[in-house]
């Protein structure tokens, strides 16, 4: 098969109707229109919104307010409470919390929330620290790595 060969299967296109071409067109005189009325009128159609004087789609809907930011960084989020579970002197970084299940994407920047207490040093690599668990992780005796 060449590419001048290719064609449409049969029935795929179907010839346009030419309204208003005689009665011999077969949509002659009102061209499908119907006799009388707001459609078969010139001009018809009527506004998007009309819906004949139901209330419209758009007012029967909840009213949706606010907005959505386009710029908003979405954070994969760990609290300080789930450092918990590492042993003393272990670097924390994006590669274990992955290890661990506490992270499940990588592609999301990290941050550490202060939520719960650390017992132990630890060297905690994420993107960002919320103030209290950067305090919570330099009391325990650890450290806080940004890597963004």
């Amino acid at each position: 098969m060449k590419l001048h060969e290719l064609r449409e299967p049969e029935g795929a296109k179907r010839p346009r109707k030419r309204k208003g071409r005689g009665i011999a067109a077969g949509q002659g005189k009102t061209a499908g229109y119907g006799t009388k009325g707001q459609n078969s009128r010139s001009g018809r159609g009527g506004k998007l919104y009309f819906e004949g004087g139901q209330l419209p789609l758009v007012r029967r809907l909840a009213y949706k307010r606010g907005f959505r930011n386009v710029n908003r960084v979405e954070y994969s989020v760990v609290n300080v409470s789930a450092l918990e579970m590492f042993a003393e002197g272990t670097v924390v970084g994006p590669d274990l919390l992955m290890q661990t299940g506490l992270v499940k994407k990588l592609d999301q920047p990290i941050k550490i929330l202060g939520e719960g207490d650390l017992q132990r040093p630890l060297t905690v690599q994420a993107d960002k620290f919320s103030e209290a668990a950067r305090a919570k992780i330099e009391a325990a005796g650890g450290t806080v790595v940004e890597l963004s």
